[in-house]
Parts: structure tokens; C-alpha cells; sequence
């Protein structure tokens, strides 16, 4: 995978030392008595930023470590001293922003591939099943209670990890769209048929997916506010 061999490109640029900025930024702020939400709030960013480069979850960029430095009342010096020159520590932060873009990549590619192969089944139920081992209906049943479930599980996926920003709130208008190809699919080319005309079914099916991908994204997004706000220990 790409972001494995960032890492390891990272590693060997950095000559195998361990970056420990983290511990000496929570340092130097339990030092100047100041606590997380102040800090976030001092530095214009979020408490789970703060806490997530105190625990080496992420690195600040040159400007907030200097901003943290006046802030803290520590030099510039005592926070990368030890680490790595200036030069590497600007370039560690630019290779392990790829790596994060490079894993999120990957992982919005995982999401699509999962629905896509769940829309799919979805249509092989319907096309290999509904002749006789089971009935049309039963077909259809089994097939309106996992596309919903997996469009709710994919949705909230995307809000809980905030997954293409405010963009992602178009997405209950691609799975309503793919609603419609799932039932032309299964039963319109089977039976040689398109959708001629807009009729009742079809307005109910297109909001079928988008509420249901609405439900999903607002409670992923009500998980990744929750998360975002709520520190780790101080």
C-alpha cells in the first residue's frame, strides 16, 4: 500500500529516531498551567488537535509550533531540540500529512467497493433467485432490507469520519440514484423495461435512499462531533 511505504520512506529519512515533539509540547503546557481548551482556544484550533499532537497522533505545522512556543513561554529550540533539524521536521510534517491523505484515500476507496459489491449482490438475489428457489416477493424483501441497512452503515461511515467536508451532504442524491439503477436493474432489463414515466414508486424509491442515507450521515457526524470535542487525558 501507498502510506506503508511512506512510513517506511519517513523512517528512513529520519535515520530511525522517534519524534517526541508531543511530550514536550503537553510539557510545556502543564508547566504553564494551561489546559487543553485553552490552548485550542489561544491557537484558534480544535481540543482534539491539541491532544492528538500531544500523544503523536499528528504533528503541527512550523507555525503553530512557534505560536505554542510564545504561548507556553518555552523557545523555539527546546521544543524540536533533539528531534531533528528544521529542515527534516518540515519535511516529516509534509510526509506524514501524505500518509494520512494517502490512508483516507484508501479508505473512502474501501467504502465505495463495499457498497458497490453489497448493490451488486443486491441485484444477483433478485436476477438468480427470484425464478423459483424463492418467490419474487421474498426476493424483494431480502432486498429492501439490506440496501437500506447498508446504505444507513456506509453513510454514517462517511459523517463519523467527516469523509469529503460539506460535500458529503450530496451523497443521500447518489444513493437515492443508485436506488433507481438497483430496481431497473433487477427487474427492468430483466423484463426488457425502462422507467417511461415518474410514477409514485419511483418518488418513493429515490427518497427511500436519501432518507436513509440522511439518517445515516447525521449520526456519523453526531459521532465525530462528539469525538472532536471530547479530550483525551490531559
Amino acid at each position: 500500500m501507498l502510506f506503508i511505504y511512506d512510513i517506511i520512506r519517513m523512517k528512513l529519512m529520519l535515520g530511525g529516531r522517534r519524534m517526541d515533539i508531543g511530550s514536550k509540547i503537553k510539557k510545556s503546557r502543564t508547566d504553564a498551567k494551561i489546559t487543553q481548551e485553552q490552548a485550542a482556544e489561544a491557537l484558534d484550533i480544535s481540543r482534539q488537535t491539541v491532544s492528538n499532537w500531544e500523544n503523536g497522533k499528528s504533528y503541527p505545522d512550523i507555525v503553530s509550533v512557534l505560536r505554542m512556543s510564545d504561548l507556553y513561554g518555552v523557545s523555539l529550540d527546546y521544543l524540536l531540540k533533539g528531534e531533528v533539524s528544521m529542515k527534516d521536521y518540515l519535511d516529516y510534517v509534509e510526509e506524514s500529512t501524505n500518509v494520512v491523505k494517502s490512508k483516507v484515500r484508501l479508505s473512502k476507496l474501501i467504502l465505495i467497493l463495499s457498497y458497490l459489491v453489497i448493490w451488486a449482490f443486491n441485484i444477483m438475489v433478485s436476477w438468480f433467485f427470484s425464478a423459483e428457489s424463492i418467490s419474487e416477493a421474498q426476493a424483494g424483501a431480502f432486498q429492501w432490507l439490506v440496501l437500506p441497512v447498508a446504505t444507513i452503515v456506509i453513510s454514517l461511515l462517511i459523517g463519523k469520519n467527516d469523509f469529503w467536508g460539506k460535500r458529503k451532504w450530496f451523497a443521500p442524491i447518489g444513493f437515492s440514484l443508485m436506488f433507481l439503477l438497483s430496481v431497473y436493474a433487477s427487474y427492468g432489463m430483466r423484463e426488457n423495461s425502462i422507467f417511461n414515466q415518474i410514477d409514485l414508486q419511483t418518488i418513493t424509491l429515490f427518497f427511500i435512499g436519501a432518507i436513509a442515507s440522511v439518517i445515516g450521515i447525521v449520526l456519523g457526524y453526531a459521532f465525530f462531533t462528539v469525538e472532536k470535542n471530547t479530550p483525551e487525558s490531559e
